[in-house]
């Protein structure tokens, strides 16, 4: 069977992937553009799963001041490799995880904090309660059918490298 550059192209304007992960996609998927994404995307899980557990000790450290001034962000999100640190998908990731944080108000990254942080409270969260303050589980405000997570996943699958975010803080004025 033979995949059309058009079809190629399209596949990859939507995710993202280089051209031969989406032309080996689409002949996986027959041509089916629609299961060639659902393709990359358990690829880019596994790729995602593989690079876990490498060392992220490279990255930056974005800020975001909204306008008016009365709410602030830092945050750190690390990787790999300083040339990842330096490409456009990753200081994309750093600055849409600095407006997540800003608009949502997170206060853990994962689960796991959270857990470490209540360990001596003996309230029990709600799974609402901890998706609300998880930031890595809130629905991600550019594209509310996806997680922050899955945007981070996404990311770690074009860049090649395990992700991290590290740490994070948000000022708003008066609180």
């Amino acid at each position: 069977m033979q995949v059309s550059t058009t079809a190629i192209k399209d596949l990859r304007d939507k995710t993202g992937a280089g051209v031969m992960d989406c032309k080996k996609a689409l002949l996986e998927a027959k041509g089916d553009l629609e299961k060639a994404i659902e393709i990359l995307n358990q690829r880019g899980i596994a790729l995602a799963l593989k690079k876990a557990e490498r060392v992220a000790d490279q990255g930056v450290i974005e800020a975001y001041v909204h306008p008016g001034g009365r709410i602030g962000v830092l945050v750190e999100v690390n990787c790999e490799t300083d040339f990842v640190a330096r490409t456009d998908e990753f200081k994309d990731l750093a600055h849409n995880l600095a407006l997540q944080i800003a608009a949502m108000c997170p206060q853990f990254i994962s689960p796991e904090d959270m857990a470490q942080e209540t360990a001596t409270e003996k309230e029990k969260e709600t799974d609402a309660d901890v998706k609300t303050a998880c930031l890595l589980l809130q629905p991600y405000i550019k594209d509310p059918d996806k997680t922050v997570q899955d945007i981070v996943t996404e990311t770690i699958a074009k860049v090649g490298e395990n992700i991290k975010v590290r740490r994070f803080i948000r000022f708003e004025l008066g609180y």
